[in-house]
């Protein structure tokens, strides 16, 4: 969403088309300076799962922020989302597929066809935002979606290690 919505959540404040083609790039620069962050910290410096945790904080927080400003800040705060979504990655698969043994390569591609969520929600927010105010679909897309994935940080990635 991050991505993919922002500039059609800067024209939802009046924000000349000149001025949001370029959010996309805030946005991606935001996740180069997370994915370099990931590289350089996970597992050195911070493990998987606190990594994920302070994601998926990160994103709460952001989302949060996009929702109760607005302009330029709002925007700022989801195109802040980048970085909060790259240091997911570097969390995610190792946490998902610890201790699979021969199913490691089976879990590994169930997570790859879960990036599908990255087509469906950015589609969801487009025909949502005309039946109502976008700012409150994103909040309400995004919202549990960093929610659950605060969830498997904490706890659900262990359901399996029994």
């Amino acid at each position: 969403m991050a991505g993919d919505a922002i500039g059609i959540y800067g024209k939802g404040f009046g924000i000349p088309t000149d001025q949001t083609k370029y959010f996309t790039s805030f946005t991606l620069g935001a996740m180069l300076l997370g994915y370099i962050a990931g590289l350089v910290s996970i597992p050195k410096y911070i493990s998987q799962q606190k990594a994920l945790t302070v994601s998926a904080i990160l994103g709460i927080l952001f989302t949060a922020g996009a929702f109760l400003t607005s302009n330029y800040i709002s925007v700022g705060f989801v195109a802040a989302l980048g970085f909060a979504n790259a240091m997911m990655w570097p969390s995610i698969f190792p946490l998902a597929i610890n201790r699979l043994g021969k199913f490691t390569e089976k879990g590994a591609a169930i997570l790859i066809m879960g990036i599908v969520g990255g087509a469906i929600i950015p589609k969801a927010f487009a025909s949502l935002k005309e039946h109502y105010n976008f700012q409150t679909v994103f909040f309400a897309l995004m919202i549990p979606c960093y929610f659950y994935i605060l969830y498997y940080s904490i706890k659900g990635y262990k359901a399996g290690m029994k």
